[in-house]
């Protein structure tokens, strides 16, 4: 199979959808890897490390599109790329197809099958190629609050950590899954008090087990909730809905009742964001203000470190990556549910159901796609 690794165009997207590793991995299996010249520089891979790997150097992405099978990438295909997809073309990538209705039309229009990273599960019932982006994105979220906590940048000028005699920032963390225990433990680490919420007990107890006093737990209710968002610092959206609209946790009219130049970072912004008030931005101009308070909801957060996040997200995908490429996606699919869960457009259908409820689209079931 010919795979193709196109630059990504996302603004300051820095990742790589595919790392030399893989690319010798693809080879040594018979396949041909495609990579575009200069797409792994961000990330710290040069042109010579692929050619290394026995990956063919292709200077455009129209020739990398054009030529291979399979497309893999990181970030979802933007307008310019998705005119390039054709059918019977295979695509794996991040998605996020629920809050993004125009991506959706034009994958179902271009004839491809579209296999989305977010939606793969495993069989712990855990979302194996989100995870390793979910931990990075959790422990940056601490950090980039920080920063926006800055007085310069229009934040309350509190330090995580406080000094002795003032007191530590307050954090709180919506949502207790791998985003948010991630996010919880380095907050928790740089010396903030943290309140992680849950709507899960057995998944509380885990967090009270495990981290004990390090950090707070409660469950999540929206009376809960309101009440530890007004004495908050910072406030860490972290819920996740497999393959649906993330649910606005954090009304506008909240905002009146926090502190002013509090911060709220919203990781789940790829799936449309869990405040009301939140929208997307980018590395380049990270924050903005609403009635007073700050938000950070940069929708690619990972790729402010590329280098960690590629290897991260490299090494799940690759065993994906070469089933799909060995085997053909139907019989990868029809070999695997778990991957099959990730399948999301297929010739022009949608087939994946929390999508298609997300934006008023008919769905087929996954696996009537796997009929030829």
């Amino acid at each position: 199979m010919k795979i193709g690794c196109p630059t990504e165009i996302k603004p300051q997207e820095f990742r790589v959808g595919m790392t030399p590793d893989a690319a010798r991995e693809a080879v040594n299996h018979g396949h041909q890897a495609l990579v575009q010249k200069g797409a792994g520089l961000g990330a710290g891979f040069s042109d010579d490390d692929y050619i290394a790997a026995g990956a063919v150097i292709i200077d455009t992405a129209e020739e990398i599109f054009a030529t291979a099978d399979m497309i893999v990438k990181v970030k979802e295909p933007q307008a310019v790329e998705r005119k390039m997809l054709r059918e019977g073309q295979l695509l794996f990538t991040y998605l996020h197809l629920a809050p993004d209705p125009q991506q959706t039309h034009d994958l179902l229009e271009s004839g491809c099958t579209a296999i989305a990273y977010e939606t793969v599960t495993d069989a712990s019932g855990g979302l194996p190629l989100l995870a390793p982006m979910s931990e990075v994105a959790g422990r940056l979220a601490p950090q980039v609050g920080a920063w926006t906590l800055q007085k310069a940048n229009g934040g309350r000028g509190i330090l995580m950590g406080g000094v002795p005699g003032v007191a530590p920032a307050k954090v709180v963390v919506i949502g207790g899954g791998v985003v948010g225990t991630h996010a919880a433990k380095i907050a928790a680490g740089m010396g903030a008090d943290v309140t992680i919420l849950d709507r899960s007990l057995p998944r509380l107890k885990y967090l009270d087990d495990v981290f004990g006093r390090n950090f707070k737990n409660q469950y999540s209710t929206a009376g809960a909730t309101a009440d530890l968002v007004r004495e908050a610092d910072m406030v860490i959206g972290a819920v996740l809905i497999p393959g649906a609209e993330a649910p606005k946790l954090v009304s506008r009219a909240m905002l009146s009742e926090m502190k002013p130049g509090a911060a709220l970072v919203d990781v789940a912004i790829d799936q449309g964001g869990c405040f009301e008030t939140s929208r997307a931005t980018t590395h380049a101009d990270p924050i903005y203000e609403v009635d007073g308070i700050m938000h950070y909801c940069v929708a690619n957060m990972p790729g402010a470190v590329a280098r960690t996040s590629t290897q991260a997200l490299g090494n799940a995908t690759l065993p994906f990556m070469l089933n799909l490429a060995n085997k053909g996606w139907r019989q990868a699919c029809e070999d695997d549910p778990h991957l099959l869960n990730g399948l999301n457009v297929h010739a022009g259908k949608l087939t994946y159901y929390a999508v298609g409820k997300a934006l008023g689209l008919d769905v087929i079931s996954p696996s009537l796609a796997l009929k030829p």
